[in-house]
């Protein structure tokens, strides 16, 4: 059995593995707004190449109708490697990454 970091529940949706129920479930919301008219579409598991071969997975990329995009990873914790990761993506690349 694979342990989860921070004691995390690894859930299933649509035949999709989550690391963590609070994934799942943000999965769902967006489903939800997809079908609601206010999401174009979204991605799951963005890799964000880093210099010295590192990459960065992001939980969710969100196009929303109105033209705006989101950046989205869903946190119980924030460990230090990962507040290092996300200064680098927010430095290299045009995007901010919020935590839901």
């Amino acid at each position: 059995m694979l342990r989860q970091k921070f004691k995390a529940k690894p859930v299933y949706h649509d035949g999709m593995r989550f690391a963590s129920i609070k994934e799942g479930k943000r999965y769902l919301e967006l489903k939800a707004l997809q079908v609601a008219g206010e999401v174009k579409f979204f991605q799951r598991q963005t890799p964000w190449h880093l210099p010295g071969g590192v990459k960065y997975v992001l939980d969710f990329q969100v196009r929303w109708t109105n033209g705006q995009d989101t950046y989205e990873d869903t946190k119980g914790y924030k460990t230090p490697m990962y507040l290092t990761k996300k200064k680098m993506v927010e430095a290299i690349y045009p995007i901010k990454i919020t935590e839901v």
